[in-house]
């Protein structure tokens, strides 16, 4: 009976040291989940605070820009350049910049991210491809030593070490396949390529429609992936086209050789299945360009050149006879409905300046939104009918809207007519946003800059 009861004892004590030590695994495996589970949300928070410091630094915007930094007595910003200069600077020159040294626009893109991360500290390397409003080109390779300062995340110095290009080769242009969080400010990049591409839509099962010297492309969101769309005969497709309301047509402009037009442009406007597919031919006349469906999907909108002058028109989507719009001297493009279907916003020469302009779909009390220096193109009213976004050249461009310009991307309240910029200025123009882009929650943005070297 003893033994029976000194056995019995020692197997409570090992069924004990064997519960206490899976508690302690067990504790072990939650503390590392735990900390794992912080470190990336540690980690995401300091990309994202990187991201608006260069972005605030770019645009200008010095009250923002100054909430990334924290000064502290050992806080320095130290610069090596490409051609063997360095500086040592204080952090106070990032919260309190002179004159000038802000505000020059143009993109960063960081890669190769590798963080050391602490309870309260934390160092960053990355890589740094900066685009200017020209498209140069400038690499660099940085570190960022961080602090948490009321349970945010703050940059209390850096180190960054310029470099050239090692690559002889020459290059085409890289274009940067973004978006924008209209409320937020953040720029995501999708996808960065060394070729020309243009023009995204965005389809609500989260992929975009991008063109690429004449053909059309979809790109998921998620997987980061091109895909050739197929679109038949239809090699030749510019950068106007753009997705049905019920989201299963696509209408495209194709340059039509067989038309026997002797204008140098022949685009001529199509309709095939959002997945790709034979065209069908809308428009007879050339040359015509497509910019809008109407809500109800039983029109579509362009613009024309018509005996010598380019005015908005609209035609059934079966085809037939087109209606003309506008008949002043001057450039009328960028036709877009709005989603209750009450205006048609385009861009309009008729004041002699390139301004936005909206009036009803007979063409009627056409009304001037823009005033402002800029040259204002393409309004794109967001699918819950309250902003409209659109591009800015900044210099007078006349009737022109050309390829590697400085322009940015510029938000218009239509409740209020206040207007924000929503990106720094940088290299892009033609291509950048010409049709609608907005993810369909209207909370982003999705547009192309590029860079040539």
């Amino acid at each position: 009976m003893k033994v029976f009861l000194h056995l019995q004892q020692l197997l409570v004590r090992q069924f004990q040291l064997s519960l206490s030590k899976s508690c302690l695994l067990l504790f072990s495996i939650l503390s590392s989940i735990s900390l794992s589970a912080q470190q990336s949300k540690d980690s995401l928070e300091i990309i994202t605070l990187l991201e608006k410091e260069g972005r605030t630094w770019r645009m200008g915007d010095k009250e923002e820009h100054a909430e990334c930094w924290l000064e502290r007595p050992y806080g320095r910003i130290m610069v090596s350049t490409a051609d063997g200069n360095t500086f040592n600077l204080p952090s106070k020159t990032m919260i309190d910049p002179q004159p000038g040294m802000m505000g020059n626009g143009g993109f960063a893109f960081h890669s190769n991210h590798s963080m050391k991360i602490g309870r309260d500290m934390a160092w960053v390397n990355h890589d740094e491809v900066s685009v200017d409003t020209n498209g140069k080109v400038s690499l660099s390779h940085e570190i960022r030593l961080l602090e948490k300062w009321n349970n945010q995340w703050k940059l209390v110095g850096q180190s960054i070490h310029s470099y050239n290009n090692p690559t002889k080769q020459k290059m085409d242009t890289t274009s940067y396949i973004q978006t924008v969080d209209i409320e937020t400010g953040s720029i995501e990049t999708v996808l960065t390529i060394n070729e020309h591409f243009e023009a995204p839509n965005w389809h609500p099962d989260n992929y975009l429609i991008v063109n690429s010297k004449g053909k059309l492309y979809t790109l998921d969101l998620e997987r980061k992936e091109l895909e050739l769309l197929e679109t038949g005969f239809a090699d030749e497709c510019n950068n106007d086209h753009g997705i049905s309301p019920d989201h299963k047509w696509l209408a495209i402009s194709h340059n039509d050789r067989e038309h026997p037009s002797t204008k140098p442009y022949k685009s001529a406007i199509y309709v095939l299945p959002i997945g790709g597919g034979t065209p069908r031919k809308v428009t007879s006349k050339v040359p015509s360009y497509w910019h809008g469906w109407s809500p109800d999907g039983k029109r579509l909108a362009y613009c024309a050149e018509r005996n010598g002058n380019y005015d908005i028109y609209t035609i059934p989507v079966e085809g037939g006879e087109e209606k003309r719009l506008t008949n002043g001297e001057g450039l009328d493009d960028g036709p877009e409905y709005s989603p209750d279907g009450k205006y048609i916003y385009y861009n309009s020469y008729k004041s002699g300046h390139m301004q936005l302009w909206r009036m009803e779909p007979n063409g009627k009390n056409q009304e001037q939104l823009t005033f402002d220096q800029n040259s204002n193109w393409f309004p794109h009213p967001s699918p819950d009918g309250k902003w409209i976004v659109y591009i800015a050249y900044t210099s007078d461009q006349k009737q022109n809207h050309l390829f590697g310009k400085q322009v940015k991307l510029r938000l218009m309240n239509l409740k209020t007519r206040d207007i924000k910029d929503i990106t720094p200025v940088f290299f892009g123009g033609q291509g950048t946003i010409n049709v609608p882009s907005w993810s369909p929650d209207s909370k982003k943005v999705a547009f192309v800059s590029y860079s040539i070297n």
